[in-house]
C-alpha cells in the first residue's frame, strides 16, 4: 500500500496537467467533430475533456440592474483526439436535447475543482497484498493538489458492492461509468490496477469520465520505493515486521 501511494504521488503532476483551468471557442464543427482555438500551448493534452456552452442573454442584478453575467447552456463534451500548433480536434459528445455546436460556442475546463471518485485497486499480481488503505491515500493526496475534491472512498466501495460492480468494470462499462456517478455526483473515475511484466510490477491508472463513460487518459509507472513504510497503518493491516 504504502508503495502504491508513493508511486502515484510521483505521477500526480501529470494528471494534474490534465485539468488546466482553459477556457476557449469552438471554431469549425465537422459532424461529430469539433474543431477548437486551444492548442499546446494553452495545455491541451489527448483526452481532455472540455464541457462545450453556448452564451445567452444578460442577467441583472435585480435591483440596481447591474450586469452580473450570462446565462449558460450546455451543449454536450468535447473529447481531445488531435493537438495541433494552432488549434485541437474534438469528438462531440452531445447532452440529448439539445442544439449541435456552432463556431463561437465555448469550451472549458471548469476552474472549480474536479470532482472525482477514486475506487478500490484491483491486484493482477500474484502478490497479495493488503491494498484496503489505497484508495484513501489516493484520496488525499488528489484533495491535497487542491485541483481535486474526491467522495469518500468508503462512500465510493458502498456504492460498488450494492451496484454488484467492481471497479474494473467501469474500465469496458461505460453505462455503470455514467449511472453510478451521477449517483455520487462525479464527473470523473480513477480506476487503479496493479500489473505485473518481467517480474516489474506497475501501477496504472486509468481516468473515466463520468459524464460519457469513456476512458480519457491512463498513466502507468513501476512501483517505487516507500520511506517510513508501516507509520502509517490502519488496525486491520499487520506490522511490517510480520
Amino acid at each position: 500500500a504504502d508503495q502504491v501511494g508513493a508511486t502515484f504521488v510521483l505521477m500526480l503532476q501529470e494528471v494534474v496537467s490534465a485539468f488546466p483551468p482553459i477556457e476557449g471557442l469552438v471554431v469549425q464543427v465537422d459532424g461529430d467533430r469539433v474543431y477548437i482555438d486551444l492548442s499546446q500551448k494553452d495545455g491541451v493534452l489527448l483526452g481532455q475533456e472540455y464541457t462545450v456552452f453556448r452564451t445567452g442573454e444578460v442577467f441583472r442584478h435585480p435591483a440596481s440592474g447591474k450586469p452580473l453575467g450570462r446565462y449558460e447552456e450546455v451543449l454536450g463534451y468535447a473529447q481531445v483526439q488531435r493537438v495541433e500548433v494552432s488549434f485541437s480536434e474534438a469528438a462531440f459528445v452531445p447532452v440529448e436535447g439539445k442544439p449541435q455546436p456552432q463556431p463561437e460556442d465555448g469550451v472549458r475546463i471548469t476552474r472549480g475543482r474536479v470532482r472525482v471518485a477514486v475506487v478500490p485497486p484491483t491486484d493482477l499480481t500474484k502478490g497479495n497484498a493488503d491494498l484496503r488503505r489505497v484508495p484513501f491515500m489516493l484520496s488525499l493526496a488528489m484533495d491535497q493538489t487542491k485541483r481535486f475534491q474526491s467522495v469518500d472512498p468508503g462512500q465510493v466501495n458502498e456504492l460498488l458492492l450494492n451496484s454488484k460492480t467492481k471497479g474494473e468494470e467501469l474500465l469496458v462499462r461505460p453505462d455503470r461509468a455514467v449511472s453510478l456517478g451521477k449517483s455520487l455526483d462525479v464527473t470523473a473515475w480513477l480506476v487503479p490496477l496493479l500489473i505485473e511484466r518481467r517480474g516489474v510490477t506497475y501501477l496504472d491508472v486509468t481516468w473515466i469520465s463520468a459524464v460519457t463513460g469513456a476512458a480519457l487518459f491512463s498513466r502507468r509507472q513501476a512501483l517505487a520505493r516507500a520511506e517510513g513504510a508501516g507509520d502509517q497503518r490502519f488496525p486491520w493491516e499487520p506490522r511490517s515486521e510480520d
